[in-house]
């Protein structure tokens, strides 16, 4: 009788590789590392069925310390390469590393039709609000007054805001976590729960060219300043003492103070992931007057990109018989019969 051989379930190391880790001490990256390593064998991953894609940039290292299937691409191109590898093999669980330089501005057009076609995938954008690899110059993130060897008077740019991009580009999930945020393996869990394109946007610490920069609701001093939200309940920052309203005459949100926990009367709205619209305001809430908005914002699955794909040459081959022979002998001239235009 044979026996049945139980596959035993991998471990953070399983997903390690021998590669030196080559990032600076005290990087961000290495803590969105562990909490990715950490989150594998969580959401029943397996290395063997999972596909690493970067682009370029510190962030793009990625594939080299996953001991998975990877592609270190060329600058931009992550999102091209992982829907040719999606659609090449539907069953792969495919990640995109890239960065707010990488992602947002050579890469931005690819993005936009990755999120648009609604690849299943999941994209984690480290956001450090500078280009670290190439030495520091602004980058689409960077803020306005911003100085870097590219802009040392100042940065005179508007900084796009990598979620309110993603949801104008159509994607179906938006989430944000911090990368030495205990709460980040849950933000990649439901990332990889969710059937499509899930974006998340990591606040990552460049500790050369950029360090704290995200320090006023990062440090734990300030933790009052995050807004973490989960659907169903309501939204509630600074220890519960304050929460976010909706002010129906401008249809805007609002901050409000919270007196005794009573939420309901302080008129504190409940997250509803699949509220685009409500997702739209937090994703452009202004950090000072109101906190930052973290974990999931917008989660509204659709059907994906691949699947119609699959379906539609399913259907275009249906009936037919593969003959490469026939196809090769056919030809290469063809008739036009109509009639041309009258001029």
């Amino acid at each position: 009788m044979n026996e049945i051989t139980t596959i035993k379930p991998s471990t953070p190391k399983d997903w390690e590789t021998d590669q030196e880790v080559r990032w600076c001490p005290g990087c961000g990256d290495y803590a969105i590392l562990k909490a990715v390593q950490r989150t594998m064998p969580e959401i029943g991953a397996t290395p063997e069925n999972t596909v690493f894609i970067s682009g370029i940039g510190c962030s793009s290292r990625f594939p080299y310390y996953m001991e998975t299937y990877g592609f270190h691409t060329i600058h931009g191109r992550a999102p091209a390469v992982a829907t040719g590898v999606k659609l090449a093999n539907p069953d792969l669980d495919v990640w995109i590393i890239t960065g707010d330089g990488d992602g947002l501005s050579i890469g931005g057009n690819h993005t936009m039709h990755l999120l648009r076609r609604n690849l299943n995938c999941q994209v984690l954008l480290f956001n450090n609000e500078i280009y670290g690899l190439t030495k520091g110059q602004y980058s689409p993130t960077s803020r306005e007054g911003t100085r870097s060897p590219s802009t040392p008077f100042g940065s005179v740019d508007h900084p796009a805001k990598p979620c309110a991009y993603a949801l104008g580009s159509g994607a179906r999930f938006i989430a944000r976590g911090i990368d030495v945020h205990k709460n980040l393996p849950s933000v990649l869990k439901a990332a990889h729960a969710h059937q499509g394109a899930a974006f998340v946007e990591i606040f990552q610490n460049c500790i050369v060219y950029n360090d704290d920069v995200f320090a006023p609701f990062t440090e734990k001093a300030n933790a009052g300043h995050q807004l973490w939200l989960e659907d169903g309940k309501p939204m509630l920052f600074a220890g519960g003492s304050k929460g976010i309203s909706l002010d129906t005459e401008r249809l805007t949100l609002k901050t409000v103070d919270v007196v005794e926990g009573d939420w309901q009367a302080a008129g504190v709205i409940v997250h509803n992931v699949t509220n685009r619209a409500i997702a739209h305001m937090l994703v452009e809430m202004p950090f000072g007057p109101f906190p930052m908005a973290l974990g999931v914002l917008y989660d509204d699955p659709a059907p994906t990109f691949e699947s119609a794909v699959v379906a539609q040459n399913a259907a275009a081959s249906e009936g037919k018989v593969a003959d490469l022979q026939k196809l090769v002998s056919k030809g290469q001239t063809w008739q036009v019969d109509k009639e041309p235009h009258a001029i």
